[in-house]
């Protein structure tokens, strides 16, 4: 009777806290809950243009919101494009509801703006004077968070990881046209239970959902950190999480619990008053002999899963100790006779450059995978050993903005390092190249420099190591075939543990333009030296100018001080690449000159992380600080201290990344 009553009142509870979720989802104000919203300015003015342009963008309002017979659609009315995404979980009314609000409130909050995306809890709507459709955007971005931190951070983080792609697996699936809606469900702690979800617009492939979603997955360590709850809004698709039901759950979204037994019947009327003492004497002895096994089962259990831990957790030190196994040194290995032939034996006309310590080849395996093959010096002076360890090391970096180690060959006197191709070179064979200048517009500028920043993000705070790559510059950018950024040449890299942020050396390596002035004079190197090269990188983007050659006779000595003076005069936009005048986002563009001016402030402390670097980007509800001056700003060569300044040798070949050599070597390991 007892444990009946207790099992009774356990499921009326728990009904009821599922009553209240459900009306707390269902129950609400009429109109959408509104999240964020971005406006960017075009090249429509107040002129004849302006006005038929606001015609159609009316007309494609007022067709959107009145077709709305499913969860998607896309329009176009007079070369203006728009679609609308209700949530996929919404239904029909709903999302007809959120759409005719949508379609009124949008044109209130961006009445003068060409361009413009705006979401709610219920359902997104966007239109462009451009065709976007069956394209992939992440840009503009928004994340919205719950302040609140998880109680156990690294459990939630590996949770959070699994369910969320397991989500966006679900919603990838299917040709363009099929919905693109994904949730999971999983048990957290016993207690809690934590809910995601994951959609992208229905015109893109398989490949790009894949792709978008697997972008603002990425971003969640940036945003939303061990957060009770959080959302990566994309144009074309957003993730969330949270730890209530925030959505209508699907059977299929969660394993389904174990099957329970049901409760024992209790006994007929009557018998209870006939044996009532004996059943009182019963219930305490079923208590007495159960409440101590339940216990020690409990405690076995528990000391069972320490012992376990504590084993596992010394197995990984053995394992970090050891250094690299047999089997993935052997799974990187290349035979000589598969590069050779690959290569067609090292030809000339394979050869794609060659550098101080290496030539780069061009390949293709029998499989028809296209490869870039480094041909490393026989005078290079690194061991066997030292070789292969640091192969290891370096193939353990993956991320879709660096150049990806695949293998490597070791035999006889041949080092050979083989690497994914990267088929339009580097950013500079286009950056700096007046005929090449405008293959760049600012739609592809801006999508480099954030896979820059995310690449660079990805070295200092996510990689199994901390790595600072010391030698960041528009050659060491490769750009895929869809042009975007990829990180290479590691050969100046150094790796830290991750509560090491910085060091000092006696010999300065690196690229004159692009070294901060504590490590060009004093050698100190930390994460914020990269920062400053980083800012470079984004001002010489912008400006398709070179820092170290950049003279503005009687106004500016190099490209810093020309942007800061803009800066300081108002009129940042004169930093612009005359090439794309007639095509980008001011808005844009004025934020990528704000944050390059805060990547190169003097004081190191003053310099933003990566972390916060990204958040800037990607949210423009992030408020950016006031830039001070550059550093070198206004000196000349007597202000500088006097120092011998030994400055890299090993220059990478087509921007393939070279292994240490001679003194450049990565050697401060520690496992993060």
């Amino acid at each position: 009777m007892v444990c009946f009553n207790f099992l009774m009142i356990r499921n009326l509870l728990f009904l009821s806290l599922l009553l209240i979720s459900v009306c707390l989802i269902n129950v609400g104000n009429s109109n959408p809950t509104y999240l964020y919203h971005v406006c960017t300015n075009t090249t429509i003015n107040n002129s004849s243009t302006n006005s038929v342009y606001r015609s159609n963008l009316n007309s494609l309002l007022s067709s959107l919101s009145s077709n709305v017979t499913g969860e998607f659609r896309n329009a176009s009315v007079g070369g203006v494009y728009g679609l609308f995404l209700c949530r996929g979980d919404v239904n029909a009314t709903a999302c007809r509801e959120c759409v005719a609000f949508a379609a009124n409130d949008v044109v209130k909050r961006c009445p003068t703006e060409g361009i413009a995306v705006i979401w709610y809890d219920e359902c997104q709507l966007r239109y462009s004077n451009r065709s976007f459709f069956g394209t992939v955007a992440t840009r503009p971005g928004v994340y919205l968070l719950n302040s609140a931190n998880v109680t156990d951070k690294e459990r939630f983080k590996e949770l959070l990881n699994v369910t969320m792609k397991e989500a966006a697996t679900e919603a990838a699936r299917g040709e363009p046209g099929e919905k693109k809606f994904g949730t999971r469900d999983a048990d957290f702690n016993g207690f809690q239970r934590l809910y995601n979800l994951a959609q992208c617009t229905p015109d893109l492939s398989s490949q790009d959902c894949d792709g978008c979603l697997t972008e603002a997955i990425e971003n969640l360590p940036v945003c939303c950190d061990a957060k009770l709850g959080g959302r990566v809004l994309f144009p074309s698709c957003n993730i969330r999480y949270e730890f209530y039901p925030f959505y209508t759950q699907n059977t299929s979204s969660s394993s389904p619990p174990p099957t329970a037994s049901p409760p024992a019947l209790p006994p007929p009327p009557g018998s209870v008053t006939r044996k009532e003492g004996k059943s009182k004497t019963s219930s305490l002895t079923i208590v007495a002999i159960v409440v101590p096994i339940a216990v020690g089962v409990m405690l076995f259990i528990i000391v069972f899963c320490f012992l376990r831990k504590r084993a596992k957790k010394k197995n990984n030190a053995v394992d970090q100790k050891n250094g690299n196994d047999i089997s993935t040194i052997e799974s990187l290995k290349f035979d000589l006779a598969t590069i050779e032939a690959a290569t067609n034996n090292f030809s000339a006309d394979n050869k794609l450059g060659e550098g101080g310590f290496g030539e780069v080849y061009k390949g293709m395996l029998h499989n028809e995978k296209e490869i870039a093959v480094k041909r490393l010096s026989k005078y290079s002076g690194q061991g066997a050993e030292e070789f292969k360890n640091e192969v290891v090391l370096l193939a353990k970096l993956q991320h879709r903005n660096l150049v990806r180690l695949l293998g490597f060959c070791l035999e006889g006197e041949e080092k050979l390092l083989v690497y994914e191709f990267v088929p339009n070179k580097s950013l500079d064979y286009f950056l700096y190249d007046p005929d090449k200048q405008e293959k760049l517009d600012w739609s592809i500028r801006h999508k480099i420099i954030g896979g820059i920043a995310r690449g660079i993000l990805y070295l200092h705070e996510d990689s199994p190591l901390r790595i600072i790559h010391r030698d960041l510059k528009a050659s060491n950018i490769l750009l895929d075939a869809d042009m975007n950024s990829k990180i290479s040449d590691f050969g100046m890299a150094r790796m830290f543990a991750v509560d090491q942020t910085r060091g000092n050396t006696n010999r300065v390596v690196g690229t004159y333009g692009y070294m901060s002035p504590e490590y060009a004079m004093h050698g100190q190197f930390s994460i914020k030296s990269d920062v400053y090269s980083f800012g470079v990188l984004i001002l010489e983007t912008i400006s398709g100018k070179k820092n170290s050659s950049f003279y503005e006779s009687g106004y500016a000595e190099d490209l810093l001080s020309y942007a800061w003076k803009l800066w300081k005069e108002g009129t940042p936009l004169k930093l612009l690449d005359p090439k794309l005048m007639n095509s980008y986002s001011e808005s844009e563009v004025v934020r990528c000159i704000h944050v390059g001016l805060l990547c190169v402030q003097e004081d190191p402390e003053d310099r933003p992380t990566m972390k916060t670097i990204v958040l800037m980007f990607n949210s423009y509800s992030v408020t950016l600080p006031v830039p001070e001056k550059p550093a070198f700003y206004n000196r000349t060569e007597s202000d500088m201290p006097t120092m011998e300044m030994k400055f890299d040798q090993s220059t990478s070949a087509a921007g393939y990344p070279l292994l240490s050599v001679n003194e450049v070597s990565i050697t401060e390991l520690y496992p993060r």
